[in-house]
């Protein structure tokens, strides 16, 4: 079993291996192409997350600085839109499903290191994947810690530590993030409302 079988198996590994290094020297230089790109080379970032992500969807953005380990064990859906400064230590699977929006510095870790400093020390490590559903917003700063699952309909609060899985339907938020309450038809009917209004008032304006 290679080092890297072992890693995204979630299991001990030393990441100090040829073709992880080959792998994450890759990343490097994609991420580096990518960070470096300037506002009028849309289409070239596009090409360049694609070709470091393992699957990406129609429709996705992610905006400068953008880091990540590996890169190829990050899929992403439809409309996936990540805001500046984010930050994914992909060791294990990173699964993002459709309509996902990031707000600034969302971080997600999927590396872990134990807890025995003796054995940690050696450099053994390990990796938990992470999943985050459809229709999910994440607040700014937010913390996504390994093998974290995250529902569908799900809206997490700036400045949370996720911890814990998140189920479907729900506000979150907090360190460490805790569900405030569901997501309600009384949410749902506000919000259209909100929509209609704008609608009516662009239809106004010309």
């Amino acid at each position: 079993m290679s080092e890297k079988e072992r890693m995204l198996a979630g299991e001990l590994y030393i990441a100090q291996d040829q073709e992880l290094a080959a792998d994450n020297r890759q990343s490097r230089k994609l991420t580096r192409l990518f960070n470096t790109t300037t506002e009028e080379q849309q289409e070239y970032r596009k090409e360049l997350i694609a070709q470091l992500f393992g699957q990406v969807g129609k429709n996705y953005y992610i905006e400068p600085p953008f880091r990540c380990d590996y890169g190829c064990n990050i899929s992403i859906g439809d409309n996936f839109y990540a805001n500046y400064d984010c930050i994914i230590l992909d060791v294990n699977k990173v699964h993002i499903g459709n309509n996902v929006f990031f707000a600034p510095r969302v971080n997600i870790f999927t590396a872990g290191h134990p807890i025995s400093a003796g054995v940690r020390n050696t450099l053994l490590e390990f990796g938990k994947p992470v999943t985050i559903g459809n229709d999910v917003w994440i607040g700014g700063n937010t913390v996504i810690n390994p093998g974290i699952t995250i529902g569908d309909n799900v809206v997490i609060g700036s400045g949370s530590v996720v911890t814990r899985d998140i189920p479907s339907g729900v506000v979150a938020a907090g360190n460490p993030c805790k569900v405030i309450r569901n997501i309600t038809e009384e949410d749902e009917i506000y919000w259209e409302d909100q929509r209609i209004k704008y609608e009516e008032a662009k239809r106004k304006e010309t």
